[in-house]
């Protein structure tokens, strides 16, 4: 299997090292069936947070759990739920699952903030800025996302349907390097390793292509809804994101350390780093409208800063906040290409503008800035 390749330990991503870590956390590794949220495990997770915290990183926790806890409360205890009853179980449910983040990582001094999306979020561009905008404020401020997908209001048309992708996604969105989807099973193997006893696991994959495709089971537990094949969905867009996203049985105390440890998993390679990758998804997108900015404006863009108002000189095009515009030096000639954040309406009015006449200008605060360094290729 030429597009799967066996490494050595040493060769794998190594999730001590990571810079900005996402971890996925499945229903079952959460919530017992019989008793409910597994605590002492959630406590010993707590502790790999703490430790990935102290040296540095960003840490977003992406969790499922809150059907599982609300079905429980609600006596749902077992079978198929209807959509309103799932609706109904989230709505209970995560309240008890941010009340028990929260319970565990503020005796650390560390804070947590809840968010909840929807695939609707994610995909339209001003709902996609604003979440953005929204964690890189959070943890700016040393606080620990906890997120999860928006079951009390989403419908099939808007749903992820399952954390994996949303974690994925997520990891993109913010520029994770590393995605840790904590599951119930080691890793990726060439069939079902609970059906077929000669199943392979695999170390890492360098590229997943039908042929890995076609190894993926079915969910096997009781709670969970992603089986290999969403998990696989998820390793595509994280890699092609420049996230490394590794798969791991995640029920060990303290799983993030086992993992740095050299415990079983497969690690899916990212293809670059996510800033370039972000840098490429930027640059091919087709432009709606453009920007016309001074020398000085021209200048400091070169040097790798945001674009401001105070540097504009004309707009020009139709535009939502969130599309991609061109940038345009002095004279006109291109200069690169970004995401804006004010439609072209109110891009129009701040044409020079000082970003402390925002407020005054537009009557309500604004963002600092027009087009953000990090959604910029110039």
């Amino acid at each position: 299997m030429a597009a799967v390749t066996a490494r050595a330990p040493a060769a794998r991503p190594d999730v001590a090292t990571a810079r900005r870590l996402v971890i996925k956390i499945g229903s079952a590794l959460l919530v017992d069936r019989a008793t409910g949220l597994r605590t002492d495990w959630l406590r010993a997770l707590a502790e790999d947070v703490v430790a990935a915290k102290a040296r540095g990183a960003d840490v977003i926790l992406v969790s499922s759990g809150s059907i599982a806890l609300g079905r429980g409360v609600l006596g749902w205890p077992t079978g198929d739920l209807a959509l309103e009853q799932s609706q109904a179980a989230a709505a209970v449910g995560q309240i008890r699952l941010a009340r028990a983040y929260e319970e565990f990582l503020a005796p650390h001094g560390i804070a947590t903030g809840q968010i909840l999306v929807t695939l609707e979020d994610t995909a339209d561009r001003r709902r996609y800025l604003n979440s953005r905008a929204t964690m890189e404020t959070l943890l700016a401020r040393g606080v620990v996302p906890i997120v999860n997908e928006n079951d009390t209001v989403a419908t099939d048309e808007i749903r992820f349907g399952d954390n994996d992708r949303l974690a994925a996604q997520i990891a993109v969105t913010i520029g994770a390097d590393q995605l840790v989807l904590l599951s119930d099973v080691d890793g990726f193997y060439t069939a079902n390793p609970k059906e077929d006893p000669t199943a392979r696991r695999f170390d890492v994959v360098d590229r997943i292509t039908p042929e890995i495709e076609s190894m993926a089971g079915d969910p096997v537990s009781g709670l969970s809804k992603g089986g290999m094949k969403t998990k696989l969905m998820a390793a595509k867009t994280a890699v092609a994101g420049g996230c490394a996203m590794v798969i791991m049985e995640g029920s060990v105390p303290r799983p993030l350390r086992a993992l740095a440890e050299g415990a079983a998993c497969t690690w899916f390679l990212p293809d670059g780093d996510p800033q370039a990758a972000r840098k490429r998804w930027i640059a091919a997108m087709k432009v709606k409208g453009s920007i016309r900015i001074d020398a000085g404006a021209a200048q400091a863009l070169a040097q790798g800063k945001s674009l401001l108002p105070a540097g504009v000189v004309e707009v020009t095009g139709r535009f939502g906040r969130g599309e991609p515009v061109s940038i345009l030096g002095p004279a006109g000639e291109a200069l690169g290409k970004g995401l804006i954040r004010y439609t072209s309406e109110e891009a129009a009015l701040l044409v020079g503008r000082r970003s402390g006449e925002i407020e005054a200008v537009l009557g309500y605060p604004g963002r600092a800035v027009l087009i953000h360094r990090d959604d910029m290729v110039v």
